[in-house]
């Protein structure tokens, strides 16, 4: 079976087979980081893995494939991992929005833990966060997402940043410690 790589730059030189090969090639390993980012969601959510994995697709894979425009495998997860986290980020707000706002709690980032585990008002607070953080750090920013949203291992992560473990590791903990002081409960030291 071709490489992804390989299948992307197919893509962008216009071949009409090589938006058919991808879906394939990349299916299995989104469908499983959508499910283990929905595992913990409450029984009778709306968005299940496989409408996630399927509208990320489709937010990637444009009608017109050549103009997608993908570097490798690992510009293609991280894109993948940017569409997962606006559409959880969309969803959030539409429960938001039913709501109408409510008593915000702040999300206490320590480890990375499945998005769909955490409350609508909570996804919102580390968005806005998450924003504010890729201003001033868009690298330490990109490996939340990844980390977080994709539930992308460490060493995955770090290959898709072309940084070292060691590297990912301490930007882990610099954004953690970032985070944390951004999303603390008011009154908590």
């Amino acid at each position: 079976m071709a490489d992804v790589t390989h299948v992307l730059h197919a893509m962008e030189q216009g071949d009409p087979q090589a938006a058919e090969q991808l879906l394939p090639l990349v299916y299995e390993e989104l469908r499983r980081l959508a499910a283990g980012k929905l595992a913990g969601e409450a029984p009778g959510h709306t968005l299940q893995p496989t409408a996630l994995v399927h509208e990320a697709y489709l937010r990637l894979v444009p009608a017109k494939p050549q103009v997608a425009g993908f570097a490798n495998r690992a510009h293609f997860f991280a894109a993948a991992a940017e569409a997962m986290r606006r559409i959880l980020i969309e969803n959030a707000r539409g429960k938001n929005r039913l709501k109408r706002g409510g008593n915000l709690q702040r999300v206490e980032l320590a480890q990375p833990e499945a998005p769909a585990d955490t409350p609508p008002e909570d996804l919102l607070a580390l968005d806005d966060a998450l924003d504010q953080f890729a201003k001033e750090d868009p690298v330490k920013a990109e490996l939340v997402k990844l980390r977080f949203f994709a539930g992308l291992s460490s060493e995955e992560a770090a290959e898709c940043l072309g940084i070292s473990r060691a590297t990912a590791a301490r930007y882990w903990t610099y954004a953690r410690a970032w985070l944390y002081a951004r999303l603390r409960p008011a009154g908590r030291e």
